[in-house]
């Protein structure tokens, strides 16, 4: 197993998307094989991105972007960028479900452009918070919407917090999941790996049962900054996985 790092956990190192290219060879440096670039990334020119990954012997495992990037208008757009990059993957951090209705909105959105995409060898994925395993009224649950709509990736943590067996739920799912996030944390606080309360080693036998290629890390507050807290999760990953 691969390991690959969401950009999100770096952002407190840059002013500017161009900064990321200059973190690629720290990123490297730590052990990280890949990196699975933010929305931030969307507006560096994807010839010059890709030269630098290749410079720093780092993979493109997956991208996040505005759900506006699914959209028919703008998906032959996202597409190209994704081939140009050679990303096989990409997804969107979230779309709106706070009601049955609304999630039926945004999943006919995401299977709309998941049909699409794959048809040109792209998987679009969701990747789910806390909220998507709380039950509606009628006791459905809008991660079920989600992952009926298009691949998921599975933050972990956030399942964690939702009260989810995540070696369960992942080899339950296998079908369905084309990456998963781990991360760690107290509450709503999230820390980098082995630091927190997360049934990490739940994350690692479901990762390996199901023969995930890559694991993402990711820390939505790192502390003190993204690349020593990436550094401290780094090592944690290289004992335990």
């Amino acid at each position: 197993m691969k390991f690959s790092i969401q950009l999100y956990t770096l952002r407190d190192m840059v002013e500017a998307p161009a900064d990321f290219l200059a973190l690629f060879p720290k990123i490297k440096a730590l052990g990280f094989d890949g990196v699975e670039l933010g929305a931030g990334c969307s507006s560096l020119d994807a010839a010059v991105l890709r030269r630098a990954l290749d410079d720093a012997g780092l993979a493109a495992t997956g991208a996040h972007m505005n759900l506006d990037g699914l959209r028919r208008k703008n998906l032959r757009k996202t597409i190209g960028y994704c081939k140009r990059l050679g990303l096989s993957m990409v997804g969107i951090g979230g779309a709106d479900h706070r009601t049955p209705r609304r999630a039926a909105k945004s999943c006919n959105l995401l299977k709309a452009a998941s049909d699409a995409a794959a048809s040109q060898g792209i998987t679009v994925y969701y990747h789910n918070h806390e909220s998507e395993f709380k039950p509606y009224k009628d006791g459905s649950l809008p991660i079920d919407r989600f992952k009926a709509a298009c691949a998921l990736q599975v933050d972990t943590y956030w399942s964690f917090c939702a009260g989810v067996d995540n070696d369960k739920f992942i080899t339950e799912n296998q079908d369905r999941i084309c990456s998963l996030h781990i991360k760690d944390g107290a509450g709503k606080d999230t820390r980098a790996l082995g630091e927190g309360s997360c049934d990490l080693a739940a994350v690692v036998r479901g990762a390996k049962a199901i023969g995930l290629e890559w694991l993402v890390l990711e820390n939505d507050t790192p502390k003190p900054d993204g690349l020593s807290d990436a550094a401290r999760s780094m090592a944690w990953l290289k004992a335990n996985v």
